[in-house]
């Protein structure tokens, strides 16, 4: 149990994007920035923080591919789910205007988000490896020349002045953020959408994905993701993250998950939860 209740962590610099979901979706509680993901996990089974907050996915990137491979390794649950709408800004230090700007810095999320407005405005592309830090690093600079593309709480945070307002390629730019305790919760069907997360291994025979995945659709239970990825630094058969619609508690659920493990060598539960709204609108 964590002896900081009203901590949250999350994988980035004060005012990345994760800083600003965490602000968000628990704002009564204290950020707490981390280097890595796996710096985030641990500060929540070391007791630093109650929580911590990862993305999982975004509507236009697509999915981050770390994740997947942190997940099955955890022993923490996922309690909770939000959905950001991410807005980047052109943030540059002061003096700097689109004329002066040659090469932009972020993350290489946000500027896959953004590619077609970098290419439009003629700008070198930098990989970063936090927005967040990219703004910080672009206001020590104080270099006209070079901007950071960010969320307008680290340009703010930094010092740095908003030349060009939401460079996302597509303004429905979504993010979803997973929220990880080191205590799991009971989340009742009657009160809101439960949503369950599990990773799994399909055993080597033939069809074994097809029979598994088909307790789902006999048994009504609505699959909302699947996902193949090999874990890392493995040649090996592939696992799977899973997302579906239901309780555990529920009949269909338990019939689903039972059809599932007869045809898998692991299955792990990562958590039952209640879905974000935003989903099901």
């Amino acid at each position: 149990m964590s002896k900081n209740k009203n901590i949250i962590a999350f994988q980035g610099v004060a005012g990345a994007n994760s800083d600003m979901a965490c602000r968000q979706a628990y704002p009564y509680m204290e950020t707490l920035p981390c280097p890595t993901f796996e710096d985030a996990l641990n500060a929540v089974e070391t007791g630093k923080a109650a929580l911590c907050m990862i993305p999982t996915e975004n509507s236009k990137a697509g999915r981050v591919a770390e994740i997947h491979n942190i997940l099955p390794n955890t022993n923490l649950y996922i309690v909770g789910e939000y959905f950001q709408r991410i807005e980047h800004h052109l943030a540059a230090p002061k003096g700097a205007d689109i004329k002066s700007i040659k090469t932009v810095y972020s993350h290489n999320q946000a500027l896959m988000q953004c590619r077609k407005n970098i290419l439009a405005l003629g700008f070198e592309a930098e990989s970063y490896s936090n927005t967040a830090a990219a703004a910080k690093d672009v206001a020590v600079w104080k270099d006209i020349s070079k901007a950071a593309i960010c969320s307008r709480l680290a340009a703010d945070l930094y010092g740095l002045e908003i030349i060009k307002e939401n460079v996302e390629d597509s303004h429905d730019n979504t993010t979803i953020f997973i929220a990880m305790s080191a205590e799991p919760i009971d989340p009742n069907p009657a009160q809101g959408q439960v949503i369950t997360s599990l990773v799994f291994t399909a055993r080597n025979i033939p069809a074994a994905l097809y029979k598994a995945l088909g307790g789902f659709a006999t048994n009504q239970v609505n699959m909302l993701k699947v996902e193949s990825y090999i874990p890392s630094g493995a040649s090996q058969t592939a696992q799977f993250f899973m997302s579906f619609e239901g309780h555990p508690s529920q009949r269909n659920v338990q019939l689903a998950i039972e059809e599932l493990g007869f045809f898998c060598r692991k299955v792990k539960v990562l958590g039952v939860y209640y879905g974000d709204k935003k989903r099901f609108e």
